[in-house]
């Protein structure tokens, strides 16, 4: 194949990416803010999501849902490009001589885990810039030496204030998320995706782009359903983690979470679950879209 497939292959992931944030960031600064706010014995409280959305945009306009999105676009991008790439080169590994059209769960399990351990040691420095600068939003409680005129001056003061361990700070939550997370989108949209592409066979090759584009909807937007309904939990503890105003906070995502749990049960534990989930449709539904595309417009093989 050459080197420029493999190529190719990253370049796709980071079009999956920027799509991935310009459709789902306002969604995810909801849930930041819910995650951070909603778990705290004293802070912030919002009601719903709706009340959190409209308290951002009464206090902050569209500008506050976009906040962070920058290191956001960065990190993504990246990530993006990571992980499908290394999913796509892997997968072809594993899959060596099989000629099977049928998914392998042996095959796309590893790939999907194995990426996302990669991506989170990227992901972590850029997530905790985002969810901080998204917590910071206009809270008059937060003193102006404080607060972060922007992505790099949050970067800058983190390392400045907590070392260059600081801007890792969450990795292992971050790691564990990724990983698993990963392995259940992919399995979830490549067993969509082959189960509906057997179904709709039988539809006419002038309409094979439109039925490629619904395929990719639903397979992408049920795969980040699955992967959120699966890691949510170390979501909600890698948020606490990252955007604790305490160095010497509890860093241990299994004993954050287990301290929300006798506080507020299950439900504690999948704070910010509604935005979440409304942005996990659309976001991944427009990420695997937008990489089909881009595998078709570069030239690349799909089976």
């Amino acid at each position: 194949m050459g080197e420029t497939p493999v190529y190719k292959e990253y370049v796709a992931g980071l079009l999956a990416g920027v799509a991935t944030v310009a459709t789902g960031h306002p969604f995810d600064t909801v849930k930041v803010k819910l995650q951070k706010h909603n778990t705290e014995a004293h802070g912030i409280k919002y009601r719903s999501a709706l009340h959190c959305t409209a308290r951002i945009l009464s206090t902050e306009g569209i500008r506050g849902l976009y906040r962070g999105a920058t290191s956001s676009f960065v990190g993504v991008a990246f990530e993006s490009s990571l992980v499908f790439g290394i999913y796509s080169q892997m997968k072809q590994k594993l899959q060596g001589s099989l000629q099977s059209s049928r998914p392998q769960p042996q095959v796309i399990i590893p790939s999907a885990a194995y990426g996302g351990a990669i991506i989170s040691f990227i992901l972590c420095p850029s997530e905790l810039v985002k969810c901080r600068m998204q917590v910071q939003g206009t809270d008059s409680t937060v003193p102006l030496s404080s607060r972060y005129s922007g992505p790099l001056d949050c970067a800058v003061k983190t390392v400045k204030s907590e070392g260059v361990k600081g801007i890792f700070c969450g990795g292992f939550a971050t790691l564990l998320r990724e990983s698993l997370g990963n392995a259940v989108f992919f399995s979830v949209y490549e067993y969509t995706r082959y189960h509906m592409h057997s179904q709709l066979k039988s539809a006419s090759s002038d309409r094979s782009n439109l039925v490629d584009v619904g395929v990719g909807i639903m397979s992408g937007g049920l795969g980040g359903i699955a992967f959120w309904s699966v890691v949510l939990p170390l979501d909600v503890a890698k948020t606490i983690i990252q955007t604790a105003p305490d160095k010497n906070s509890l860093r241990n995502p299994f004993r954050i979470l287990n301290s929300i749990y006798k506080r507020d049960g299950i439900k504690g534990c999948y704070t910010g679950l509604g935005p979440t989930i409304l942005r996990a449709f659309p976001a991944n539904a427009a990420a695997i879209v937008t990489w089909e595309l881009a595998i078709k417009l570069l030239g690349l093989c799909r089976e």
